[in-house]
């Protein structure tokens, strides 16, 4: 306790309770109680200056689920205890005494903060730095494409590192040799307290089911499909075979122009909804990207047929619930970056913008995709395939790169795309009237093209899992992509 300076402000604290479910169905529910400072109440510059934390991205993640597969290397997990608590602060906080624990007589003084504590606003980054700082004091380092992800080299010829991925509190351990993951948690647990998960079973929502002796492993979200589609009254609702469907035209025109029409819009859980479909997408539901993708433009000011299209997805997530994404170290292809890149024509009906869509496997299983509106307008369908592409190219570098950091080279990465006419220009540096228009930041394809990072390669149409990121296709092919792209139900 101190008496607070002249000048300062003392920031503000309260009680928060919570019931927490058990991490499995057996355990009881924990009842939790945790003093959050009321960071809102917090001045920049004077209490706070930076306060930017970095995660691990869910590529990376995926990425490392893919590696865990084709190198059966062991992966464990373990969870931090009041995580927040030791950062070490860089600026002098001080806090009003907590309710239940202001000392009788010295009501007067404030708490001046020794480290950081939960609600403040640069609490995740100090705590990210303490971890940074630990971490490299072992000998291990950073990747250069993605910070939150941990490598030191291990004497074992298959793959010759120990990982460790990095999401707030959470983390995740890989590594050939299960001594190397023992050493490591016995380091982490003498300097803070952490609690051993054991094998990973679940991670960010995404349940892990391996069966290491056929060499698979399935990443869903089955629990969390459940927990929404009751949480809005779905559960029971007849399910459909794909996203969307062909008779669902959605534009700007169908949004509400009255108040009535809005006063019943309101009382829809519209933005709720979507953010929950959307947060299934980015982990593992690939097959919904497109559909989420479009129904999000519309959430400022939905009208009913927007809202009906959610439904429609919700009515597909009720009959594909245990679809995740499985990844195979028995394929032939296992080890290689594999991309597929398409485009649709002008299919926004609001702008008349195309829609870009491409997606990268390794072990046969998504690592990486993404269905977007194009921020240009294309003047033809070639220019909007080789817009896709160099978008796609991005993607390439940076998997690859990161790839690189791990000691697997990717040479000539496979980017394959149903258009002939984009693959002419990316390979021949051709000045044409209905070219030269398309922005220099796309010519950037023919640059990694002529390099041999990526090799454009010819896919017919009806063989391109991508097209399915791009616009509503019928059931057949649908199924045939997901099958492709391995997009399947867990038998585990």
């Amino acid at each position: 306790l101190a008496k607070l300076p002249q000048g300062k402000q003392a920031v503000d604290c309260k009680w928060v309770y919570k019931l927490k479910e058990g991490s499995n169905e057996q355990e009881e529910k924990i009842y939790k109680a945790r003093l959050v400072a009321k960071g809102f109440t917090q001045r920049k510059g004077v209490d706070y200056t930076d306060v930017f934390s970095p995660v691990i991205m869910h590529a990376t993640l995926r990425l490392l689920m893919a590696l865990v597969v084709i190198f059966y290397l062991c992966l464990e997990q373990m969870d931090v205890v009041t995580t927040f608590l030791y950062g070490l602060l860089d600026e002098v906080i001080f806090m009003r005494q907590p309710e239940g624990y202001v000392k009788r007589g010295r009501e007067h003084l404030v708490c001046k903060l020794l480290k950081s504590l939960y609600g403040l606003k640069q609490s995740p980054r100090q705590w990210n730095k303490r971890f940074e700082d630990f971490m490299l004091s072992l000998g291990f380092t950073q990747s250069k494409h993605d910070c939150c992800l941990y490598m030191k080299r291990v004497n074992d010829t298959t793959f010759g590192f120990i990982l460790l991925a990095l999401y707030v509190d959470d983390m995740l351990i890989a590594a050939k040799n299960k001594s190397d993951i023992t050493k490591l948690k016995a380091q982490l647990s003498f300097e803070f307290s952490m609690k051993d998960l054991g094998a990973a079973k679940c991670i960010l929502g995404m349940e892990i089911h391996r069966n290491r002796h056929d060499g698979k492993l399935w990443l869903t979200q089955s629990k969390y499909t459940k927990k929404v589609l009751a949480k809005y009254n779905m559960a029971g609702a007849k399910s459909v075979s794909t996203p969307l469907a062909s008779h669902f035209k959605l534009s700007a025109a169908s949004c509400p122009t009255d108040a009535i029409e809005r006063g019943h819009m309101s009382k829809v859980p519209y933005d709720s909804v979507v953010g929950s479909l959307m947060y299934l997408m980015v982990c593992t539901r690939p097959d919904i990207a497109h559909a989420v993708g479009l129904v999000s433009r519309y959430m400022a000011n939905p009208g009913k047929i927007h809202w009906d299209a959610v439904k429609w997805i919700l009515r597909y997530l009720q009959g594909t619930s245990t679809v995740g994404l499985l990844f195979d170290a028995h394929r032939e292809d296992a080890k290689s970056l594999i991309g597929y890149v398409d485009s649709d024509y002008g299919g926004d009906l609001d702008e008349r913008k195309s829609t870009s869509g491409y997606t990268f496997t390794l072990a046969g299983g998504c690592v990486s995709w993404r269905s977007t509106k194009q921020k240009c307008i294309s003047q033809s369908s070639t220019e909007a395939e080789y817009v896709a592409a160099a978008e796609a190219a991005k993607e390439v570098i940076w998997l690859s790169n990161l790839m690189k950091d791990l000691g697997i080279a990717q040479r000539n990465v496979l980017l394959h795309c149903d258009s002939n006419s984009a693959l002419h220009i990316a390979a021949n540096k051709m000045t044409h009237g209905r070219v030269k228009h398309i922005d220099i930041r796309y010519h950037f394809l023919r640059q990694v093209v002529s390099t041999g990072q990526i090799e454009l390669v010819k896919i017919d149409g009806k063989l391109n899992p991508a097209d399915m990121l791009t616009k509503v296709i019928p059931h057949g092919d649908f199924a045939r992509h997901c099958n492709s792209l391995q997009i399947l139900a867990s038998d585990c």
